[in-house]
């Protein structure tokens, strides 16, 4: 049974979900209208002209916007665009923002509106994903005030109603309304329009549509099957037997079945899956479209179509795709967007706890605290090339990826580093195979709890059990697996114990941390300390400097710049009204943090390591498990082995 705390806790959120779906309930309460051209002009039209002829890079392009409109008051236009896709797609912040450049630059008319938009990029990367959010944000934008969109009723293409106004006409529109109207009536709504209303386009019926995928209204995708049996039918229909039947005559508008993926994306977009695996003509009728909007087929004139392409495939497709001489034509009209893995081992981790979340495999079992962080660095180090520069490494670039600190090295430096290596990222492992090894780890063990350790060797496992990569491949994935554990596991785990050991040690680091600044403020000014013990006045303690600094070897030659920017960080805080803390400068707390736990070193080897404890120690190790349980993250299984594999570390050394 619940605690009535619990009970109450949970049905505060429940009612704090039940007021969030009312809140979108009624900001997507869509008006549904039908009426004639005639109303349409009168009553629909004058209220916001230019939002009801927009192309689809606009709307796109507002869309975007739309889902933007509560970012904060200082966010850019571009990070605004970016919200969409803020809570699914982690660490590819640089092709994102390409991608909603694009489509800002398409819908202020620019020639970037008359190329196909490419994404490439590994397998697992977010291609999908990217798409996937665009349309389902299409359809939610439908739905509002904001994204209304209007069409001739019972158009296979969801024509825009403004296209039954007639060419000599169209100028006088413009003058009136402020807008222009660039499209032309398909064959089937100039054939609706002659035999159902004598050619009273006033009369012609108009509707609001709303924009969803499932039902093929302004949202297709078109996937490739095998090129030998691919039919072209498949994007712009065919001529319909079975109503030429009826009607009597091929070349009859409604004998011809629109049911075609380009068809179904009209006023929307059109997603084109490993796109380059289709025939040549596939793509020469889709990038004649990007860029003249219209197609041609059999029996019928240009059909005027309005829609954005939205393609992605993979780099092998790609790389195939430029050996062939004859493609260079249609690589020019398209606008080619890398989209690469993730390069910061904090997002890769992100990514993995979304995966995580939405898996029923993962609904019971515990993860302790670095299992994720742990499996991101050995995915980020498969997809790093090594540096060449002179004392810089692998792991420190990777550190340097994800905005750590490095000693000796600019902030700066990960920006010239990601130039050096502009390929970094389009191979090595996918999130799709750490998480899939980690399924199988636990499924297979049938455990509730998975620990550090456990992953790595789940993740060796997944390595040598692959069939696609060779001994050269496997045996440098393995190395990655020695590196994270080394240079980043043991440190972390260390760091667990020793905060977990001692109760104070917030207050006791922080204490050390203002004894540092005082010596530090004292040695650069050239005073005197007073001893808060004896009271008198003492040099500055170098020796006590230097212990600290040496823990994040920090050089003698370097020891006064380190000194000076530390100064300088705490009287940014000072000017700031705010206290400097260890979290204020993350070298520091490092070095803080080493210093405590090299100077308790015996203390902890011995908790640890008795091998018939008694009593107190017995409660000692008790007590240490208990707070790794209760603020570090950890359950009781990988808390004993946390302790094991730390006095484990010690004994080592």
């Amino acid at each position: 049974m619940r605690p009535s705390g619990v009970d109450e806790q949970s049905h505060g959120s429940n009612a704090d979900f039940l007021d969030t779906l009312s809140s979108f309930s009624r900001l997507h309460r869509a008006e549904r209208w039908e009426g004639t051209f005639g109303d349409f002009i009168g009553n629909i039209l004058p209220a916001n002209a230019a939002a009801l002829a927009r192309t689809s890079h606009e709307y796109i392009w507002d869309m975007l916007r739309w889902h933007g409109r509560a970012s904060g008051p200082d966010a850019s236009e571009n990070q605004r665009a970016r919200e969409l896709f803020k809570r699914e797609l982690f660490g590819i912040d640089e092709p994102l923002s390409r991608v909603v450049d694009y489509f800002k630059a398409a819908a202020a008319g620019s020639d970037v509106g008359r190329r196909l938009l490419l994404m490439l990029g590994p397998p697992s990367g977010g291609k999908s994903t990217l798409a996937i959010l665009i349309k389902r944000g299409l359809e939610e934008y439908s739905r509002t005030d904001e994204g209304a969109i209007y069409a001739i009723r019972g158009s296979p293409l969801r024509e825009n109603p403004i296209n039954l106004i007639p060419t000599s006409l169209r100028a006088e529109f413009r003058e009136r309304y402020g807008i222009n109207v660039q499209g032309e009536l398909s064959p089937w709504a100039r054939d609706f329009v002659e035999r159902e209303f004598e050619g009273d386009f006033v009369r012609v019926p108009v509707e609001r549509v709303f924009l969803n995928e499932a039902s093929r209204i302004g949202i297709g995708t078109y996937a490739p099957h095998d090129p030998t049996t691919a039919d072209i039918a498949d994007l712009v229909g065919s001529v319909d037997l079975a109503k030429v039947a009826q009607i009597g005559d091929e070349g009859d508008p409604r004998a011809w079945s629109w049911s075609g993926a380009v068809y179904a994306a009209s006023r929307g977009v059109l997603e084109m899956i490993e796109i380059l695996k289709v025939k040549r003509e596939f793509l020469y009728l889709l990038l004649t479209l990007t860029q003249e909007k219209n197609v041609k087929v059999s029996r019928f004139p240009l059909i005027h179509l309005d829609e954005t392409i939205l393609a992605h495939t993979n780099l092998a497709e790609f790389h195939k795709f430029l050996q062939e001489k004859e493609n260079e034509a249609l690589l020019d009209r398209m606008v080619i967007i890398k989209v690469p893995y993730a390069l910061s081992y904090r997002d890769e981790s992100r990514i993995y706890q979304k995966l995580v979340s939405g898996a029923p495999a993962f609904r019971h079992v515990h993860l302790d605290p670095h299992v994720l962080n742990l499996a991101a660095v050995f995915g980020i180090l498969t997809r790093l090339t090594k540096p060449e520069r002179e004392g810089m490494d692998v792991p420190k670039k990777l550190r340097l990826y994800a905005a750590e600190a490095v000693e000796g090295v600019a902030e700066n430096e990960a920006v010239r580093l990601r130039a050096e290596a502009p390929d970094e990222g389009m191979t090595g492992v996918s999130p799709r195979f750490v998480i899939n090894a980690i399924s199988n780890a636990i499924t297979r063990g049938n455990t509730h709890s998975l620990t550090s350790m456990e992953l790595l060797l789940a993740l060796k496992d997944g390595i040598e059990s692959d069939a696609r990569m060779d001994i050269k491949h496997k045996r440098a994935w393995i190395d990655h697996l020695v590196t994270a554990r080394k240079e980043f596991y043991n440190r972390w785990v260390k760091e667990d114990v020793h905060r977990a050991m001692f109760a104070s040690f917030e207050q006791e680091a922080q204490q050390l941390l203002e004894k540092y600044l005082d010596e530090v403020e004292a040695s650069l000014d050239h005073r005197q300390v007073t001893d808060p013990i004896t009271g008198e006045n003492r040099p500055a303690d170098e020796r006590f400097l230097r212990s600290v600094e040496e823990k994040i070897k920090v050089s003698d030659s370097g020891k006064m710049s380190f000194r000076q920017e530390v100064v300088r960080k705490a009287m940014v805080a000072f000017k700031a009204g705010e206290k400097f803390k260890l979290a204020s400068h993350a070298r520091m707390r490092e070095a803080i943090e080493q210093y405590l736990f090299d100077e308790r070193r015996d203390v902890l080897r011995l908790v640890t390591s008795t091998a018939r404890p008694d009593d107190e120690a017995r409660q000692k190790i008790s007590a240490v498990q208990q707070r790794l349980v209760n603020e570090y993250g950890y359950d009781e299984h990988s808390a004993k082995e946390a302790l094991s594999y730390v006095t484990t570390l010690l004994a080592q050394e």
